[in-house]
């Protein structure tokens, strides 16, 4: 086990590149089980989603070949077990996209329960829902989850919630359905927008990705790609936070400038001066930040990966913001955590009330979750003093070699081996 141990106070600046997209790979690794040959996948992140990833489909029996760090040739020609170990899938919430692509190649599926940070219920209902109408039948015993089908047809699917999952798992077991499928009320997300053009190098159909309706027509089969995942946009985000927090001044490389928008324009309205360039940003704060009101929404709204980081902003901003989470009925209980170094916040049900203190103070912190403990980083580098982070696997699911990163802005951060054993922190 290790610990963040962060001496704060001093202001970010420098250059950071950014990785690729967490909710993208997480559902393109399985997706390559469907081209039943060999696919190249690049700017993959080296985080321990992606590494869990990657191990289930060693272990259904794909041959693996790492390039680069961030670049694996997956070949799944010879993969014929449908079944993901109960280890291995509890390890993450995306491991349920392995339903969708083993139904979509074989006819048969079956996965834990979803594991990941523990933000409220993580129903799957409306997974099931879609299988469930392309002629798939679903149980659920011991755990484990169980979808087979003899034959997948296409069909009309209208999602009751707007669900990211749902949507990339539809259309993951339906590329190879026969006839046509529409999902309505889908979600839009970018890496839902980065699944679809994967599939579609691979040889599937898929129209209307990035917006309400996606179509997608059956094909006979898939075969091998190359295809570089999209820049993680909740990592660009964060680092944003940490240059405004210390009031530092950072250049992001390796960013598409529109899947920010809703971040940079809630930035811009606290303060921050930004400036977009092809596929980079620069963000710069030199004041006390400003109040403001967020609600979290799906995309095109405010995403709710970044809630926690807006509010550790917010809670040194000059006045009183209302923070509204849209989406998780749990992500609030990192606030303890931020209260612990003097901030002033309230919070009733799913909105937070943040009264803006001058700054913060050093503490011993928890990662409950994996945004969370993102926030819990950029906190201890506001605060004048040392803080010291644990249970920190959670921050490196989502976040590769953050604490290098970071470094190379010049804060002060390095893990510590806890020993085994050892209480760090009083209950």
């Amino acid at each position: 086990m290790e610990k963040f141990v962060i001496r704060g106070g001093n202001p970010l600046s420098g250059e950071v590149t950014i990785g690729g997209a967490k909710n993208a790979a997480v559902a393109i690794l399985p997706a390559t089980i469907l081209a039943a040959g060999k696919c190249v996948i690049e700017n993959l992140p080296c985080i321990s989603d992606v590494m869990a990833s990657l191990q289930i489909l060693s272990e259904l029996g794909a041959d693996i070949r790492m390039i680069s760090k961030s670049t694996y040739e997956i070949d799944t020609t010879h993969i014929l077990c449908t079944e993901v170990s109960n280890e291995l899938s509890r390890q993450m919430r995306a491991s349920y996209y392995f339903l969708g692509a083993l139904l979509g190649r074989f006819g048969s599926a079956q996965v834990a329960m979803p594991g990941g940070c523990n933000l409220g219920p993580r129903p799957i209902d409306q997974h099931l829902k879609a299988f469930t109408a392309l002629g798939a039948e679903d149980s659920v015993e011991y755990g484990m989850i169980r979808v087979k089908s003899d034959h997948l047809r296409g069909a009309h699917v209208f999602f009751d919630t707007v669900s990211v999952g749902a949507t990339m798992n539809a259309m993951l077991a339906a590329v190879l359905a026969d006839g046509q499928t529409i999902l309505e009320n889908v979600a839009r997300e970018p890496h839902v927008v980065d699944l679809a053009n994967c599939l579609n190098l691979m040889g599937a159909d898929v129209h209307g990705a990035g917006t309400d309706v996606i179509k997608i027509r059956g094909v006979k089969a898939l075969h091998g790609c190359s295809y570089s995942i999209i820049p993680d946009q909740i990592e660009a985000g964060s680092y944003m936070a940490a240059a405004a927090i210390t009031r530092g001044d950072v250049l992001l490389h390796n960013i598409i400038p529109k899947h920010l928008e809703p971040i940079t324009a809630k930035m811009r309205a606290a303060g921050c001066i930004i400036d977009e360039y092809d596929d980079s940003l620069r963000i710069r704060c030199n004041c006390r930040l400003k109040p403001l009101k967020i609600k979290t929404m799906p995309h095109p709204g405010f995403p709710t990966d970044m809630q926690p980081l807006m509010t550790v902003l917010l809670s040194v901003a000059d006045g009183t913001s209302i923070i509204t989470e849209g989406i998780w009925e749990n992500r609030f209980r990192y606030v303890d955590e931020l209260i612990r170094m003097g901030a002033c916040i309230q919070v009733d049900g799913q909105v937070a009330v943040v009264e803006g203190v001058p700054q913060l103070h050093p503490a011993p912190l928890r990662a409950l979750d994996l945004r969370a403990g993102a926030a819990m980083v950029v906190a201890a580098l506001s605060a004048d003093g040392v803080s010291e982070i644990d249970e920190t696997s959670h921050i490196e699911r989502g976040y590769e070699n953050i604490v290098e990163k970071l470094q190379g802005l010049g804060a002060d951060i390095r893990r510590v081996e806890i020993p085994m054993g050892r209480i760090t922190r009083a209950i």
